[in-house]
């Protein structure tokens, strides 16, 4: 069965904002009786009840409501996503160069791409995606005039600041032993387990092995190193073993229990997400 589409999306958070499926579908042009037979698909797709239908009108039940925000975050992504797409197109004639790590290129770069797209429309921007420590050596050579990165540094002859944070998930697939676990892993646990892991340079990689230095439990132990955020959660999904992973790129799996997060005590898993700047280029246009 193929998974929800845009526009049931669309109506599944409209009609959690306006109260009423006739007034959603007046707002999305379409017959009540036509969004009501929208929405029992879209139920029918993720296997639960969505809406309590009464005479007063129509409420998110809180499955519902979970789903809506989910789909009102896809619905951003989507939009930001038409417009780095739009910006990508228009690479060579970049007007402002950008080199994000992979997280941020596919969470929250696309959106801020449309903020400036929304402040400047004449604007073109270039994107770059690589790991975070190719980001902090291309804006060093200036061949970007901004970077995005994730890593916990430190990035000499770069300025910085927090944008926005992140958080790191140890998951296992629902058959692993680690998935019943009812107390959490210690962080020699975790440094002594062999673990599906980003390539060296990449911010995720990095966190693990700070966090784990911090709790005094030694440095990652590599079962594979893989080269992408999706590549390491299907190694997991397929069984490979366990992996740290954003979990911006396992929400799905986890609502889905393809995925099991697993606690970890005495270790900090919280990350800064930063845009980086040459310091010589900051003061040029200070």
């Amino acid at each position: 069965m193929t998974g929800p589409d845009l526009d049931s999306l669309r109506l599944l958070v409209l009609v959690d904002d306006l109260g009423s499926i006739g007034q959603a579908a007046g707002a999305l042009g379409i017959a009540q009786p036509s969004a009501s037979k929208r929405l029992s698909t879209l139920e029918r797709q993720v296997g639960l009840s969505l809406v309590d239908r009464t005479r007063r009108g129509s409420a998110l039940t809180p499955d519902g409501r979970v789903i809506a925000g989910w789909a009102h975050r896809v619905l951003t992504e989507v939009d930001g996503l038409r417009t780095g797409a739009e910006a990508l197109r228009t690479q060579r004639g970049a007007k402002l160069r950008v080199a994000a790590s992979m997280t941020l290129a596919e969470h929250f770069v696309p959106a801020w791409i449309g903020e400036v797209k929304r402040i400047e429309p004449d604007t073109y921007v270039g994107l770059e995606v690589v790991n975070s420590e190719h980001v902090a050596d291309l804006v060093t050579a200036g061949r970007v005039d901004l970077g995005f990165v994730e890593s916990p540094g430190p990035w000499p002859g770069l300025s910085t600041r927090r944008v926005a944070t992140d958080r790191l998930v140890v998951v296992v697939p629902a058959g692993h032993p680690w998935a019943r676990r009812r107390r959490p892993l210690t962080a020699f646990e975790l440094a002594a387990t062999p673990l599906v892991v980003r390539e060296p340079g990449s911010g995720t990689r990095e966190t693990v092995e700070a966090a784990l230095r911090r709790a005094g439990a030694g440095v990652v132990t590599p079962l594979l190193e893989l080269g992408s955020a999706s590549a390491v959660r299907n190694a997991v999904i397929a069984g490979a073993g366990p992996a740290v992973i954003s979990e911006l790129d396992v929400v799905r799996e986890v609502a889905g229990r393809r995925l099991v997060p697993v606690a970890v005590a005495g270790v900090e898993l919280g990350r800064v997400l930063r845009p980086t700047r040459s310091r010589r280029a900051s003061a040029r246009s200070a």
